[in-house]
């Protein structure tokens, strides 16, 4: 069980820090295979955006597409992602649950899919 349990997430450097509370248990993480979550192929996991807090984020960079609704975070020193703002829910955080300290994704798998490809918030909703 990790749903509400404080937990350290970092990316491979070192240099950027996250301190997140889990909304859900690991066994709720999936990957969504939209164009560019296919191609960062991290499973993540749901954070409620009170319980993400960046300890160390200098290097962190901010890349968007389309809309520019989702938020997707990477450290610029060793471009491992750590975080982004869903467009699917603008008040909650994915997280990378590779990056989580102590957690293997490998111990995870196999997760679902989510089909990113024909989502659109104008037909399905934002939040």
């Amino acid at each position: 069980m990790t749903k509400g349990v404080p937990m350290r997430l970092t990316c491979h450097c070192g240099a950027s820090e996250l301190k997140v509370i889990l909304a859900e248990d690991l066994e709720t993480a999936r990957r969504c295979d939209c164009s560019f979550c296919r191609r960062r192929g991290a499973m993540n996991v749901s954070v409620r955006d009170g319980d993400l807090k960046v300890i160390r984020g200098a290097a962190l960079a901010l890349y968007q597409f389309g809309p520019r609704r989702a938020e997707h975070y990477f450290c610029s020193i060793c471009g491992c992602y750590t975080h982004h703002r869903r467009s699917s829910n603008t008040s909650d955080f994915g997280v990378n649950v590779g990056g989580i300290e102590g957690v293997n994704p490998r111990d995870v798998d196999p997760v679902p899919w989510l089909d990113g490809v024909n989502y659109n918030p104008e037909i399905q909703g934002a939040d």
